[in-house]
């Protein structure tokens, strides 16, 4: 069993950077695939970004794309958002989520095996 714990969301102003990490207890950390999803009032969820089991792979949300940047450290059980230039349209619950299989082209809410509770990040105007 894996549990996930996201921590670092908060409110920002646009234009502004937030870095979100998530931290996750067991021992296969260092077998999964790690990703962050959003979900927006009123929207389903959406994925941002994932990232392979050993860093050297990553796929990213077109909305995304030269905005956030993923990380991981599988010494420390931890992978990491770092979130630039905020747009108020990125207010959302940031979820991060496990996968046991290999990252492939994207990821899908259905693909994941684990989630975290959700951090809340808000960009205000």
């Amino acid at each position: 069993q894996v549990q996930l714990v996201e921590s670092g969301g908060g409110l920002v102003q646009a234009g502004g950077s937030l870095r979100l990490s998530c931290a996750a207890s067991g021992r296969i950390f260092n077998t999964l695939t790690m990703a962050w999803f959003r979900q927006a009032p009123g929207k389903e969820r959406e994925f941002v970004v994932a990232i392979s089991w050993d860093g050297g792979h990553t796929v990213y949300a077109d909305s995304v794309k030269g905005q956030f940047t993923i990380s991981r450290d599988n010494a420390k059980n931890t992978v990491t958002l770092q979130m630039d230039s905020l747009d108020p349209e990125d207010t959302a619950v940031y979820y991060c989520a496990a996968d046991r299989r290999p990252l492939g082209a994207t990821l899908l809410t259905s693909d994941v095996d684990y989630w975290g509770k959700g951090t809340l990040v808000t960009v205000s105007s």
